[in-house]
């Protein structure tokens, strides 16, 4: 699951009843984005709940299900989500299915009090694992034999975990950086990205690898990126509109958001295009044009290298599978 890769990737979601309806949400919408800036089907779900009953979220807002957690010999990862009152989901039924679902599946998924759940089928013995921070001292207490973290998530060979409904939306860009690189996490991420001005201008985003922007020079220079996709400035120039040095920002940008300042424009600046090749008719050489590239040809020798395939490719795949 956590291998670069450009197949399409099946999930099993059980969600259990009181699940905060926003937890739902941040383990399917990055999903649900991923496959629509790539337009690619790169993630298919199916959502299960104990019964086959629809779920009543906490907010009353109910949850379809494709069906009942029957476990076979199913392979694809399976997330188990809860939140409040997981103890009444805890049955000997359930945690006999997990326990035997855990023998065939490539990957166990914890989120939120999921945790507890995997714990309770003696499934994170010997793990590294993170649960909310409101059950750390007692998860910690009841579980000796698991090592417990203040981590947002934790991937600890088979076994990942989550702390809460923000920390799994981290977790879920994480695993598409992993399969498809940073360029769509960093697009993914940039959907759930708000401004406030009480946050003095710093752009608050879920994290992509080290990706919370906290430094005011670095939140800075990616507004002036995106403000610029069409005609990029040099590092030198980029660095001395937010004050600093060319080579300090560059230590900046590589401690706060795990790349090179060259990495995020050109992945802004394909991502800009890649929508315009996906979501308008305009010829590449607008399109170049309006995303900084001096030549039809070096805009399709990017976008080739990062997406693995042409704009031609793209599109004809894309009407392809409109006549399907």
């Amino acid at each position: 699951m956590l291998e670069p890769s450009s197949d399409t990737l099946e999930l099993d979601i059980l969600v259990l009843p009181e699940t905060n309806l926003i937890l739902v949400a941040s383990v399917i919408e990055p999903l649900r984005a991923a496959n629509r800036l790539s337009g690619q089907d790169l993630y298919r779900w199916r959502i299960l709940s104990p019964d086959g009953a629809a779920i009543e979220t906490r907010s009353r807002i109910p949850v379809p299900v494709d069906g009942p957690f029957r476990p076979e010999q199913e392979t694809v990862p399976l997330f188990i989500l809860s939140s409040y009152q997981w103890q009444d989901g805890a049955t000997p039924a359930l945690r006999r299915q997990l326990s035997r679902t855990a023998r065939h599946r490539t990957m166990m998924v914890g989120i939120e009090s999921g945790s507890w759940l995997l714990a309770q089928a003696c499934l994170l013995d010997g793990h590294s694992v993170t649960i909310h921070w409101e059950d750390r001292e007692d998860f910690a207490a009841a579980y000796p034999q698991v090592d417990v973290l203040t981590e947002r998530y934790v991937i600890d060979g088979k076994r990942i975990t989550s702390g809460g409904s923000l920390p799994t939306l981290d977790l879920m860009l994480e695993i598409i950086r992993r399969r498809q690189g940073y360029s769509l996490a960093l697009e993914v991420s940039r959907i759930f990205i708000y401004e406030h001005e009480r946050t003095g201008g710093l752009l608050q985003v879920p994290a992509l690898g080290n990706m919370r922007v906290a430094d005011q020079r670095v939140s800075q220079a990616v507004r002036l990126m995106e403000e610029t996709v069409d005609a990029p400035v040099t590092l030198t120039r980029l660095a001395r509109r937010v004050g600093i040095s060319a080579r300090h920002l560059q230590d900046l940008f590589q401690e706060t958001m795990g790349v090179a300042p060259h990495q995020h424009y050109l992945a802004l600046r394909l991502n800009a295009a890649r929508r315009k090749v996906i979501e308008t008719k305009l010829e590449f050489a607008d399109i170049a044009a309006a995303t900084g590239f001096n030549s039809s040809s070096a805009f399709s020798r990017s976008y080739r290298a990062h997406y693995h395939e042409s704009p031609t490719e793209t599109r004809r795949r894309l009407r392809t599978a409109g006549k399907g």
